[in-house]
């Protein structure tokens, strides 16, 4: 039976980890006012017909510290790129040259900062949404085993120990969403 909460909790910190990586990548996302090759992971090129990820069809990095280049392989694919580019509603305006595709990253109003701040806030909300879920899951299995036959005592501090992984997941997003407000913030 300790077997099984051993399995429980190896599961529960598997989905409370994914949870981390993922906030972890969408903060990522979150514009801070800096060149970051990152604010185009995610965005997909049409490629002859096909949605391809845009680092499969061009070099993305950056020239100085507010400016993007993005780089097709292929010179045809300057056009659907900067396409992509407008329609992912990324608040970017991208510049062709006919040879490179050069993104000028807007400085950040304090609106806009404080908008962004707040859709941190928000991704780390999430992020602790589903470590509560996954602590929730394995609190029913806990108490399902009591009932099936284990300890009471082994029971209850399987939940406390539960509780405790729990925050410390709930701490580690708020630390993220903390520095990276903190990043969004600095002028």
């Amino acid at each position: 039976m300790q077997e099984d909460i051993d399995f429980y909790f190896d599961e529960s910190k598997e989905t409370m980890d994914a949870a981390i990586s993922r906030l972890g990548r969408e903060l990522v996302k979150v514009r801070t006012g800096k060149a970051s090759p990152s604010i185009l992971d995610g965005l997909m090129v049409d490629y002859y017909g096909s949605p391809t990820p845009l680092k499969q069809v061009a070099n993305v990095g950056t020239l100085d510290a507010r400016t993007l280049t993005v780089q097709p392989w292929e010179k045809k694919m300057l056009e659907p790129v900067e396409k992509a580019i407008f329609a992912a509603n990324l608040g970017l305006t991208p510049q062709n040259d006919g040879v490179i595709i050069r993104i000028v990253i807007p400085m950040l109003t304090q609106d806009r900062r404080k908008s962004l701040a707040k859709q941190a806030k928000s991704l780390a909300e999430d992020a602790k949404v589903s470590i509560r879920n996954a602590r929730q899951d394995l609190m029913k299995l806990i108490k399902q085993a009591v009932k099936d036959g284990y300890p009471e005592d082994m029971g209850k501090r399987a939940e406390t120990k539960a509780q405790d992984l729990t925050n410390t997941y709930s701490k580690k997003a708020e630390e993220m969403a903390t520095e990276k407000e903190k990043d969004i913030m600095t002028i």
